[in-house]
């Protein structure tokens, strides 16, 4: 099916629940408990980007999959057993912080085990020549969670645990990871921050999650020197600084690596209208953004890109940004229409923001190169 984008989905993972939480706060005191289910990182954000395929006609251009559970192999190359062992005990309890901002519920373990497996399959059938590029609908996601510690709705490191695996199966080099998650991918840098053979990079929110963190200065320890890139951006950055980044840092870091694959850790929450950040973008900034990393997977590794799904928590609005990235993975456009894109757009920052703007990203280049 080469020439085909795949999609990974699991009907379970929408079944993963963090419990009595309104949106972030836990239930208690002063905090109300919500009428409906509450917690941020809830199932439908990503049911409605499924259906909203469906509806489009969308799905039936693709190949839809789902994937086995991580076996524990998988896991224990990127996590000890010890943490592995306090997650299942947890879980099988009914549940409980697992830690900062990381609630589970009965069962979270195992669907977080199906949540990795979903990373795992997309990169390996790309790997394979099987699909062209791959879209992991990963959920809980994984981009906070260090290799012993849960952190912001994340469990396991899915994209670590896929890249490791396709390293184990297919004896794989270079690989670059984007991270455009509008929190940091601090879990991600963690594992990697001392190897050379996989670059990441994160473009953020500065300040905001982890609370207070920039990163600019952090570039990766002994081996892995060089090998990390932090991009933060302040709060009410839009659509053309995100692109002035991707083109002026992102590009010519894939460019100098020359990667074999690329996986994008594909968060939604830097939209204009998400509950946890403060950013602009909108459904086309997503698209184009997908467009320049599908070049550079063209330019350097045969078009292997795989995008593992993160975070994005307005649940009317991730949908159309999720619909374009696979529009432009699959090379399709659908009948769908951004009902908000026009909003969105005319929410950009002013001529005198924008230059502000234009001027950090410039400096933060400079830093970087």
């Amino acid at each position: 099916m080469k020439g085909t984008t795949g999609f990974f989905f699991d009907e379970l993972c929408f079944w993963h629940s963090a419990g009595m939480h309104a949106l972030v706060l836990p239930v208690g005191g002063w905090v109300q408990p919500p009428a409906a289910a509450g917690f941020a990182e809830s199932p439908e954000s990503k049911r409605r980007l499924k259906c909203l395929m469906d509806v489009s006609g969308l799905s039936r251009q693709l190949a839809l999959r789902s994937a086995e559970p991580a076996s524990e192999a998988d896991l224990l190359r990127v996590h000890p057993q010890a943490y592995l062992q306090r997650f299942k005990t947890l879980s099988d309890a009914g549940g409980g912080e697992l830690g900062a901002n990381a609630p589970i519920g009965p069962g979270s373990y195992e669907i977080a085990k199906l949540s990795a497996g979903l990373a795992i399959a997309a990169v390996d059938s790309v790997m394979r020549g099987e699909v062209s590029n791959a879209y992991s609908l990963s959920r809980p996601p994984g981009h906070h969670c260090l290799a012993d510690q849960a952190m912001g709705f994340c469990f396991l490191a899915n994209i670590p645990v896929a890249i490791e695996a396709a390293k184990a199966a297919h004896g794989l080099g270079r690989v670059a990871i984007i991270d455009w998650d509008v929190h940091h991918g601090n879990g991600t840098q963690s594992i990697y921050e001392r190897r050379d053979d996989v670059l990441t990079i994160s473009l953020h929110q500065e300040n905001c999650f982890p609370p207070g963190y920039s990163g600019i200065e952090e570039r990766g320890r002994g081996a892995g020197q060089g090998f990390n890139i932090n991009i933060p951006l302040p709060p009410g950055s839009g659509h053309d600084a995100y692109l002035q980044a991707m083109g002026s840092i992102v590009t010519p870091a894939l460019d100098r690596f020359a990667p074999q694959l690329i996986v994008v850790a594909c968060g939604y929450d830097a939209n204009g209208v998400d509950p946890l950040a403060r950013m602009l973008l909108h459904s086309d900034s997503f698209r184009a953004m997908t467009a320049l990393v599908k070049q550079a997977a063209e330019r350097h590794c045969d078009g292997r890109l795989v995008m593992v799904h993160e975070g994005g928590y307005a649940e009317a609005y991730v949908p159309f940004c999720g619909l374009a990235v696979l529009e432009e993975m699959a090379g399709i456009r659908t009948a769908v229409e951004d009902p908000m894109l026009a909003l969105l757009q005319l929410q950009q920052p002013g001529t005198a923001v924008s230059q502000f703007l234009q001027g950090h990203v410039e400096r933060l280049a400079t830093q970087l190169a």
